[in-house]
């Protein structure tokens, strides 16, 4: 899969049928329309979105498969779940929080309800990234 510093900005509808090629490896349209779940989607439009998909080099298709079924490609991501996730989280913490790591915490502690299991591992995450930092110096 690529890896480079794009910025991968994806629809909600990209983003889930990204999760289910991440997850499957690769899939059918059949498969990724079952393996979707919320609001049910026409066949067409999932096979569009895979298209649209495929121009934008998010995803790329083999040859259809000799299953006797007609032509059927077989899709499969070309970029990383890390890349995208890193791509868009980046983005918005720096479009909605300008840059400040700070300021995005803070909102989110703000604004969710965090349980103190979650809030436990955040700070068990601060300092593992703490004697990270520690070890390269």
């Amino acid at each position: 899969m690529a890896s480079d510093d794009r910025t991968y900005r994806l629809g909600d509808l990209q983003l889930e049928i990204m999760k289910v090629l991440w997850r499957l490896g690769s899939a059918t349209v059949v498969d990724v329309h079952e393996q979707l779940v919320g609001e049910p989607l026409a066949y067409t439009t999932v096979a569009t979105m895979l298209r649209k998909m495929e121009d934008r080099r998010l995803v790329a298709h083999d040859a259809p498969s000799g299953d006797g079924q007609g032509r059927r490609f077989v899709y499969r991501p070309l970029v990383s779940e890390r890349d995208v996730t890193r791509g868009m989280a980046g983005d918005l913490v720096e479009r909605l929080f300008e840059g400040s790591l700070a300021s995005t915490v803070s909102h989110l502690l703000e604004e969710r309800d965090v349980s103190a299991a979650e809030l436990a591992e955040v700070e068990r995450l601060i300092r593992e990234h703490k004697r990270g930092r520690a070890k390269r110096r």
